[in-house]
């Protein structure tokens, strides 16, 4: 179920009204806009190369691999807010950020499927030796980004990202000019 189906009364002066999006009370004329919400999650590295996955403990997707990263709080930019999600998740702080892309995913949490637009990031681990399982993870695994199975994690977006940062191995630099 989608967000704005859930709402059969304006917020702003309680008369009937009709779902959709945007929501328009036909009695005050409020609107509201469901946007997505916005996440961040990167791919950490240590120096060998391995990429830093957490394994879920909670739904979506529980005991499927992820990635740090969650959703971002008002207020907060992309990158502050993955670095706190990071902090909380794995006990780390990342080096420089450097964006893979933006997916859009579907979230479903307590019966409600929620549009989010993810960016993925990719970023050195500082002292990747002290990475714990934290805030709803369940154990964490390092692997190289070609012994990732993209089945085994939970999101379409970290898929699409796996596939950017693969073929950025395989590809080779291109002559300097």
């Amino acid at each position: 179920m989608s967000p704005q189906s859930l709402f059969r009364f304006c917020p702003r002066c309680a008369a009937g009204i009709t779902p959709g999006s945007p929501l328009t009370c036909p009695a005050c004329g409020f609107r509201y806009y469901f946007n997505p919400t916005v996440a961040a999650a990167a791919y950490l590295f240590d120096a060998a190369g391995r990429a830093l996955l957490i394994r879920r403990a909670k739904d979506p997707a529980a005991g499927k691999l992820a990635v740090p990263g969650g959703f971002i709080d008002a207020g907060e930019t992309a990158e502050d807010g993955l670095r706190r999600e990071i902090f909380e998740e794995v006990g780390l702080a990342a080096g420089p950020l450097r964006y893979l892309g933006s997916w859009t995913n579907q979230y479903p949490y307590a019966g409600v499927t929620y549009p989010v637009v993810d960016l993925i990031f990719a970023a050195p681990a500082v002292r990747p030796e002290t990475a714990l399982p934290l805030d709803a993870v369940a154990g964490l695994e390092w692997r190289t980004p070609a012994d990732i199975d993209p089945d085994e994690l939970a999101f379409p977006s970290l898929k699409m990202a796996l596939a950017v940062l693969i073929s950025e191995t395989a590809t080779p630099p291109s002559p300097a000019s």
